[in-house]
């Protein structure tokens, strides 16, 4: 297999040799999927710009999307559906706060899909104001219990590992007494209760945690620091898109138009504009994807990321929203409710289906509110909102 010289920045024509070399050793159509992408991380290409021996190559960001592209053509996995929150969310957190033997233990499993994640931040009354949070890490010996409980954590009932925010300080201001963890899903003392959805499904969990014991080893950053480890995660979030830019007519507005094309009993002037405006505004929306992605590999921390999170959830739920009008009465139609049904959008009624899921999208990840206070605060400079509880100790704050 021919690999990038050690201390050369690899360009697009050697990731792209390593990556075929890679799919022709390992054919995606017969290979188990777990080897293929362990295949792929130890040739560099699981995250190239990571580096090398972490599943990297110290390669420019920008040649992400190519190794995506290469292993899709070859009928493999869009590699961050392998594990979902690990690779947009946990990954770059580890690369950056773990010691490189953590890092090197976690990484492998983490690409393969052998070790899911979840993600351990949001409470029942700390979601939108996340340092507001009530879970507790209190100092035992060489490590730390953890009291509390957590919700809306996608994947928890299956992931082996978890990011966790606790507050460690209750006698400073809340967003000084946070500390980051990571947490063993299978720690005496961790329970997970699934959430039942709009959809029927149950994606979604809360996860209760009873004096759990974690080592001090498991901590990333410094006591008191985890907001700002946690705003590290955090972006990644929020930028993890800008490796896998749609295809044009892609996504949700090609269900609209593989739906007009189906339905042509149903076309109406009316409905042929609104599609014809949705389309327009999926496109924008696909472009100021692109100059996020280009404004990350740069190196510079743009207002894209917020952008195109807010109106791309809320352009979702407007194109599912004329789906459903444009169906009619079927609209009202889904197929079961059953826990046993396929856990994906397929079936006679997934648009149906995709429409009750999009009524999220405004709230994970960001909830739309929010997004406004981040633009309007740190990219248009207006006055902050009045924050009744700033500089005030945790502890007295009234709840």
């Amino acid at each position: 297999m021919t690999t990038a010289e050690v201390g050369v920045v690899p360009d697009a024509a050697t990731i792209e040799q390593i990556a075929r070399d890679v799919l022709a050793e390992h054919p995606p159509a017969s290979t188990p999927i777990t080897h293929l992408m362990g295949a792929w991380y130890d040739a560099g290409l699981t995250w190239v710009y990571f580096p090398r021996g972490f599943g990297g190559l110290d390669a420019p960001r920008s040649l992400q999307p190519l190794a995506n592209r290469l292993m899709r053509e070859a009928g493999g996995p869009e590699p961050r559906t392998v594990n979902t929150i690990g690779y947009g969310i946990v990954a770059g957190t580890i690369r950056r706060y773990a010691t490189p033997e953590l890092a090197s233990r976690l990484l492998r499993p983490l690409a393969t899909g052998e070790e899911k994640w979840c993600q351990l931040f949001s409470e029942p009354g700390a979601g939108s104001d996340l340092a507001g949070l009530t879970t507790r890490a209190v100092r035992d010996g060489d490590g730390w219990r953890i009291t509390g409980q957590k919700v809306w954590n996608s994947l928890a009932h299956q992931s082996r590992w978890a990011i966790l925010l606790a507050r460690t300080d209750p006698d400073v201001p809340k967003h000084k007494g946070l500390t980051y963890f990571i947490l063993d899903m299978q720690t005496p003392g961790v329970t997970v209760r699934p959430l039942r959805q709009l959809t029927g499904r149950a994606q979604f969990n809360e996860v209760f945690l009873d004096e759990v014991y974690l080592p001090d080893t498991q901590r990333f950053g410094d006591v008191g620091a985890g907001w700002i480890v946690a705003n590290s995660t955090l972006g990644d979030e929020r930028t993890s898109l800008g490796d896998r830019v749609s295809a044009r007519g892609s996504g949700a507005i090609g269900d609209a138009l593989a739906l007009w094309a189906e339905k042509p009993e149903n076309h109406s002037p009316i409905l042929r504009e609104q599609l014809t405006r949705l389309w327009i505004r999926a496109e924008a929306h696909r472009l100021t994807s692109d100059r996020a992605r280009v404004a990350a590999t740069m190196g510079v921390q743009g207002p894209e990321s917020a952008i195109t999170k807010l109106v791309g959830s809320e352009l979702t739920q407007q194109i599912y929203e004329y789906c459903i009008e444009l169906l009619g009465p079927e609209g009202t139609l889904i197929d079961t409710y059953s826990p046993e049904a396929p856990d994906d959008e397929s079936g006679p009624t997934a648009i149906q289906r995709k429409y009750l899921r999009s009524r999220a999208t405004t709230i994970e990840g960001g909830t739309s509110e929010i997004l406004r206070n981040v633009i309007g605060e740190r990219v248009l400079k207006l006055p902050q909102e009045l924050r009744a509880d700033k500089g005030i100790p945790w502890r007295d704050v009234p709840r």
